[in-house]
């Protein structure tokens, strides 16, 4: 029977409260800290944009961030909050500086919500202003008020210090942050805002030339020609050419790293393709424009609109009130700046030109051969059983879609284990037959050329774009031995040529699966690597017996859901300190087997030495 609806149903929650049950609305997504859109780095970020906002005022030239097992310190030398209002600024929601448009004309927090939304979801949560000699403190656990301190002397420079450690009921206790994530965050930061430095515990992050210097960090090979760095007030571009497949974009809003674009990106992406249709008098697809991109866009909006807290999409349609549109602003700096760039770098807008020549020229060689590939796909899906698909997808309204997950197993013993103990809600199962082929080298049409390949590129719908994606998370689930581990390489060299995007917004992963089981007739134990193997042993004590599992195969669907369910083990595979995946694929998936072999002998290991070591 449905529960009466009366007045009894209706519920007021304080600010605190409402944060701590609907926390998607603040941080978007919760999440163990795999993931680098997780809400632990929200909470990281939220703290570091106050401190952003006072540099950008011309205040304070460093920031340090220190990281201690969970707890995060993040200490600014801005002017510090004022001391009489430091209790409502980090618990109030609604309250701050940043309404008052001649105080932070142009900030990233507006919303006065960000640092009560980190307070509240804080196991503990600390705030220190210091200012002209006094200092204030205040305390609080899970968002309520433990001290208040009162004003004291101090001989600390004037700024702000936040300290908090997530609270694991909302976060799950194997939650942790990844040092890999928080340093790509500063590296942005720091390209973004020249003359600011940034620690992490102890290390320096500091840039000179701004977004050129992202995208020399980022680019994953040699640009085809030198980057295009291009600046006025409000608004920095930097822009190349690779060999790789796709648009790569960095873009941003009053330095807040807008992952999921918005008006400011499609501005730029439109009066690129708008201006070089002009200066070379070319009528030219967009798409054979902006094929292999690499681009870095960065804009300045007073009161900006975002599409939600996290801030990942911008909204707006204006600069500032009263002001030119977006599309009109960007549009009018690139038909200046990138036209007087391209007369004045003829060389530079020649291999724009071949550039765009290559890609006119492979899209039509692709065309006819996408076509027979379809017709054979159609054929192909009336007896294919390789894809067991799953109901709710990445793209649907649904509060699980970011639960969709495709794994990619290698066979039919593995896909029958782990399809008969998924999710079918949110878990699909894609298997392969025998090893993939090695892509590297080859051009896109081998997508086409190859029914496996097409078939999982047609199961992720990803041949457009990543738009229509229809799986969160892409997950190699192969067997812990040499042919496992040699999928997987083929696996991920096959979406770094072709998708690297996919791996750069952190949807590939791998499956870890157990290599041991332990167990007597009380208890049972998967081990994961000899040490854990170890303890599980002396935990169960002389009456225990080992199985040593070979290949996912093996393990039967009854034991299968206790590695897929809430306990799986994802690791995240991403890009972080590679410089050059070009050269990184080339050496390990090229023809220079001797390399490879003179590299193999000069770093084997054998047992004994392991032993000893």
């Amino acid at each position: 029977m449905a529960q009466a609806y009366t007045e009894a149903s209706i519920k007021t929650l304080s600010s605190t409260e409402h944060i701590r049950l609907r926390p998607g609305m603040y941080i978007g997504r919760l999440g163990n800290g795999s993931h680098a859109e997780d809400g632990v780095y929200v909470l990281l970020k939220e703290s570091i944009d106050n401190s952003i906002d006072e540099f950008t005022m011309g205040y304070g030239r460093k920031i340090e961030i220190e990281l201690e097992e969970r707890t995060l310190r993040i200490r600014d030398y801005g002017r510090g909050i004022p001391l009489g209002k430091v209790l409502e600024c980090v618990s109030v929601i609604n309250t701050g500086a940043k309404y008052d448009s001649e105080t932070f004309k142009k900030a990233v927090g507006l919303n006065g919500v960000g640092q009560k939304a980190v307070n509240a979801l804080s196991l503990t949560y600390k705030a220190q202003a210091f200012r002209d000699g006094q200092t204030k403190v205040v305390e609080f656990a899970q968002g309520k008020l433990r001290k208040d301190y009162k004003i004291a002397k101090t001989g600390e420079r004037n700024g702000t210090l936040i300290e908090f450690t997530p609270d694991e009921q909302l976060f799950g206790k194997d939650f942790r942050f990844r040092p890999e994530f928080i340093e790509d965050m500063l590296w942005k930061y720091a390209f973004l805002n020249r003359g600011l430095t940034l620690t992490f515990n102890g290390k320096p992050f500091k840039s000179e030339h701004g977004l050129k210097d992202l995208l020399a960090k980022e680019l994953s090979g040699e640009p085809l020609y030198p980057i295009i760095h291009l600046e006025a007030e409000d608004i920095e571009v930097a822009f190349t050419h690779g060999n790789h497949y796709g648009e790569e974009y960095w873009s941003f809003v009053n330095g807040q790293h807008t992952t999921m674009g918005g008006t400011h990106l499609a501005a730029f992406r439109e009066s690129l393709v708008e201006t070089v249709r002009n200066f070379f008098k070319r009528d030219y697809e967009a798409a054979d424009v902006r094929q292999s991109i690499d681009a870095a866009v960065v804009v300045r909006v007073q009161e900006p609109v975002f599409e939600s807290q996290t801030k990942t999409k911008l909204g707006s349609n204006d600069m500032s009130p009263g002001g030119p549109t977006i599309r009109e602003f960007v549009g009018k700096f690139m038909q200046q700046s990138l036209d007087v760039y391209l007369h004045k770098n003829r060389e530079t807008a020649e291999a724009i030109k071949r550039k765009i020549e290559e890609s006119e020229r492979e899209r039509k060689e692709l065309a006819g051969i996408r076509n027979l590939a379809r017709e054979r796909a159609k054929k192909a899906s009336l007896h294919n059983r390789k894809l067991r698909d799953c109901r709710i997808h990445l793209g649907d309204r649904s509060e699980r879609n970011e639960e969709s997950t495709l794994f990619i197993v290698e066979g039919d013993s593995a896909a029958g284990s782990l399809t008969a103990t998924r999710d079918v809600q949110t878990q699909a199962v894609f298997a392969l037959k025998g090893k993939p082929l090695n892509t590297y080298g080859l051009s896109k049409k081998v997508i086409y050329e190859n029914e496996e390949f097409h078939l999982l590129q047609s199961a992720l719908n990803i041949e457009d774009g990543f738009d229509g994606l229809r799986y969160n998370k892409i997950v190699i689930a192969t067997d812990a031995d040499v042919d496992g581990m040699h999928i997987r390489l083929l696996l991920i060299s096959f979406f770094l040529q072709f998708f690297p995007d996919l791996i750069r917004s952190g949807h590939l992963f791998i499956l870890e699966t157990p290599l041991f089981r332990v167990r007597n007739k009380q208890a049972t134990i998967y081990c994961y690597s000899e040490e854990e193997k170890e303890a599980a042993v002396r935990k169960l004590g002389s009456t225990h017996e080992i199985t040593r599992f070979k290949g996912l195969g093996e393990i039967s669907a009854g034991e299968f859901k206790d590695f897929i369910g809430d306990g799986i083990r994802l690791e995240p595979v991403t890009l972080a300190h590679l410089h050059d995946s070009d050269e990184l694929l080339g050496f390990y998936m090229g023809k220079n087997t001797p390399d490879r072999q003179d590299f193999i002998i000069g770093n084997l290991r054998v047992e004994k030495d392991l032993v000893e070591a």
